[in-house]
């Protein structure tokens, strides 16, 4: 490795490391309790799960896919030995930023390696500044697991097929999201039947395990428990009944069934129920758009990370969820898109930057004031949520304009 190649790793990891420090600690600082889940949900399930009571997504229906319970349960025994010292929350709180930074660095340093290219180089400082703009919600969520198993799994999809589908699939069963890699994959990729086949024996492998268990119409669950959410207040449809109350015609509540502040008003169960509908419709309409072009020639390089993103902020413009975390989602496919064909990755890297720190001022910096339907807050989230639908549209242009040609070539 060159002088300059190990001047660049250096200050890669001491810029990785800075990061992950500052976001941790700012999680006992910001207001609204930004680490709030981790120690009010998280350590429950895993406690429960550890000491013979219900295991959630087991012996009860579960919001999550069951392999989220792993890392809360690998946190949990980490935490064991600074009981002592610190109590049961801060030792639990301290181990899951811990294990969240240990997964985090080891999908670092798969992309960054010995010497990295420019584009690699680039990428990691997306990540870098991504991780500092978004703040807390970035490490003290079960999304932040998932986000380094994309980003190694994003980059191995075409050198490493079989691992990269075994990785996302896994992802997939801690977070749904992880599955739009994979999707992207097995529609743009010529190795897609090893990917195919490797994701059904792994999710086989999953569900025979859960079935030993004990699980029998809990496997699912985390599906059917989506269905009786409403409208939550941070979901892009949300954004006009958010005006609405700020003129005082709609509410903000808490649903104590799903913990989360949801709107109150007419038409918002309606716009709620159709949500997931036209997200399925989209979603399938940007898979047809990335098997015609697969099928015209594309190559990998150009046709797999407009697909990638156009799949993953689907997913988040029509969720009628909308949680701050979701933005995290949107790591891995700008990296995999500076890494592959960075001339034309610009435009989304600066537009994501922009959207986690819109997130970050919204939740949790103003918070409460957003749920006093104040005007500032109701500003910035409107702003950010107006942003999320111009990435996407920037996603889909990116992907409707892919060339056909056949080559497959990754040139970094």
């Amino acid at each position: 490795m060159s002088r300059g190649g190990s001047a660049h790793v250096v200050l890669l990891w001491t810029a990785f490391l800075a990061v992950h420090v500052v976001t941790a600690v700012a999680g006992w600082v910001y207001p609204s309790q930004p680490m709030g889940d981790v120690v009010l949900v998280y350590e429950p399930w895993s406690a429960a799960a550890l000491s013979g009571g219900p295991i959630v997504g087991v012996t009860e229906t579960w919001v999550y896919p069951q392999l989220a319970l792993v890392p809360m349960l690998a946190a949990k025994l980490l935490a064991a030995p600074l009981v002592g010292a610190l109590g049961v929350s801060s030792a639990y709180l301290v181990a899951w930023a811990a294990l969240v930074a240990a997964l985090d660095a080891l999908a670092f340093a798969a992309l960054v390696g010995r010497s990295p290219s420019r584009p690699r180089r680039l990428g990691a400082w997306f990540w870098v500044a991504a991780l500092l703009l978004l703040g807390p919600i970035a490490l003290y969520r079960i999304d932040a697991i998932t986000v380094p198993i994309a980003v190694i799994g994003g980059l191995w999809l075409t050198r490493r097929p079989a691992v990269a589908a075994a990785l996302l699939t896994i992802g997939a069963w801690i977070k749904i999201w992880p599955g739009a890699l994979l999707a992207a994959a097995i529609v743009a990729a010529s190795t897609r039947m090893r990917m195919l086949l490797t994701a059904a024996a792994v999710s086989a492998a999953i569900v025979g395990g859960l079935l030993v268990l004990g699980a029998d119409s809990e496997i699912f669950g985390f599906l059917t428990e989506q269905t009786g959410r409403g409208l939550q207040i941070e979901a892009v449809a949300a954004t006009p009944f958010l005006w609405l109350a700020v003129a005082g015609a709609a509410r903000i509540e808490y649903s104590f069934d799903i913990l989360t502040f949801q709107i109150d008003a007419p038409g918002a169960e309606a716009v709620g129920a159709v949500l997931t509908p036209l997200m399925l419709v989209l979603v399938v309409a940007l898979a047809a758009i990335g098997a015609r072009a697969a099928m015209r020639g594309a190559s990998v390089s150009r046709l797999l990370p407009p697909l990638v993103l156009s799949l993953v902020v689907a997913l988040i413009v029509l969720n009628k969820v909308g949680s701050p975390q979701f933005q995290t989602w949107l790591i891995a496919p700008v990296v995999l898109w500076l890494v592959l064909d960075r001339s034309r990755a610009t435009t989304p890297a600066v537009i994501v930057l922009a959207l986690c720190a819109l997130t970050c001022l919204v939740y949790p910096l103003n918070y409460d004031a957003l749920l006093r339907a104040e005007l500032v807050p109701v500003l910035v989230l409107t702003l950010r949520n107006a942003l999320l639908v111009v990435l996407l549209v920037v996603g889909i242009r990116a992907l409707v304009q892919v060339p056909a040609h056949r080559s497959s070539t990754i040139r970094e």
